[in-house]
């Protein structure tokens, strides 16, 4: 936690923030507007939003923009205040937060598409149910406790320090609806850029717990607490909050771990080349959109790239040691232009979980699941090291593998899906078909 300084800002942003108020409003008073995260007092179009979405029947469908490479990051539209202005946010299953760069002033803030979010008067109180989530079982303490104070630290080096507010967010349901919500959101007013940064207003967080959007959006009634998303190997695609977008007996599921509960984990998988197991069978999994890539740890990544160097003897291809995409890239006789010049070279990979005491299931890695071209016309593993980046003994499905796949969280159920997907196309309800 950063320490120096802070209070100082803190009570300068809490005055920015109040600003405007009459003289009979004090800002304890916010909270007292608000239960277990939902207002008491709703706009007249909140006010029937319960009654009329029918929860299993309607999504929310938000298109993406990126691609894996050579952006190297995705984002999604988010339509944020009164009146709503536009933002893009990076999409990140692996966090729980939503927030945005924030003009309280802002004490360090990274280059942003958009001015950055000017916060209204409406603060979140530390006593807030959302605002206990977002800390430590025992490090929740109200030293201010007219706001909730927040500090969220990313894998890659990355940090947002802040403050949760309220306001209103303008989305468009599969059935038809536009609808005002007002949600929790962090006006994060000092971020460090991480070793990943690229220019972005914010961070949508859909992790699992009750500060994420989908589960502020479940606790209203306007969605089931599923999340999923569908990316296009040729770029861009859609993620979605709700569960009427795709027939559930054409997804091969797995259990959620009830021994990694902070993010979605399936838990222990095998790790499968050719076919062969590797005799890797403990290596704890998460999916996390926040991901580009890959990771493994040093142990199996080390075993699978010595594997990929033995497969590749004696075909045309060899290490491209001038190539610094990635740590590890190969060029042929020629420039590549895509993924099914080279792949005859290489063989699938797979990572199979435990899904019951007898059952199996495998989440299939073709190789343009774990392989990129690059700028110079060269073939690099898309999947990394991750004891080099601090990741320990976690292992990440990041969005390079999930291509071309629906791929679903479904927090009700506590399991997680996939399957083969069209992701050129934005979904309109269930009667539409990826397949």
């Amino acid at each position: 936690m950063k320490t120096e300084g802070k209070s100082g800002w803190l009570l300068l942003l809490m005055s920015l923030l109040v600003m405007g108020l009459s003289a009979t409003m004090s800002s304890a008073s916010f909270g007292d507007q608000y239960h277990r995260g939902r207002r008491k007092t709703m706009l007249p179009d909140e006010a029937t939003s319960s009654l009329g979405l029918n929860r299993a029947a309607s999504s929310i469908v938000l298109p993406v923009h990126g691609n894996v490479y050579p952006i190297g990051s995705y984002n999604v539209t988010l339509n944020i205040g009164q009146p709503p202005k536009p933002y893009f946010l990076d999409p990140d299953t692996g966090s729980d937060l939503t927030w945005l760069q924030c003009d309280a002033p802002c004490v360090r803030c990274t280059e942003a598409p958009h001015p950055f979010y000017r916060p209204n008067n409406d603060l979140v109180v530390c006593k807030d149910p959302l605002c206990e989530a977002l800390h430590a079982p025992g490090s929740h303490k109200c030293d201010n406790p007219d706001q909730c104070d927040y500090e969220v630290e990313y894998a890659d080096g990355g940090s947002s320090l802040g403050v949760l507010v309220r306001d209103a967010f303008l989305l468009n349901f599969t059935n038809g609806n536009q609808r005002t919500i007002h949600l929790a959101l962090g006006c994060g007013y000092d971020q460090l850029p991480g070793s990943s940064y690229h220019p972005i207003d914010g961070v949508l967080g859909l992790g699992k717990g009750k500060s994420s959007i989908v589960s502020q959006l479940s606790n209203q009634g306007l969605v089931r607490h599923v999340i999923g998303h569908c990316l296009s190997g040729r770029g861009g695609g859609f993620f979605f909050l709700g569960d009427d977008l795709y027939d559930s007996s054409r997804i091969v599921w797995t259990p959620m771990s009830p021994d990694y509960t902070k993010h979605y984990s399936p838990g222990l998988a095998e790790l499968i080349v050719g076919g062969k197991s590797t005799g890797f069978r403990n290596l704890v999994m998460v999916f996390d959109s926040g991901s580009s890539y890959t990771y493994l740890n040093s142990q199996a990544y080390q075993f699978l790239t010595s594997w990929l160097k033995r497969e590749l003897t004696g075909k045309p291809l060899k290490e491209a040691l001038d190539d610094r995409t990635l740590p590890l890239c190969w060029k042929g006789r020629k420039p590549f232009r895509n993924i099914r010049d080279v792949k005859t070279y290489f063989k699938p990979l797979a990572l199979r979980f435990a899904s019951g005491r007898k059952d199996t299931t495998q989440f299939e890695l073709p190789p343009e699941a774990y392989l990129i071209i690059s700028s110079k016309g060269n073939v690099c593993l898309g999947i990394l090291n991750g004891s080099e980046v601090g990741l320990q003994n976690s292992n990440i499905i990041g969005d390079i593998s999930m291509q071309d796949k629906m791929v679903i969280y479904d927090n009700e159920k506590q399991m997680i899906g996939w399957g083969p997907g069209n992701c050129d196309k934005l979904p309109k309800s269930r009667s539409f078909s990826f397949w």
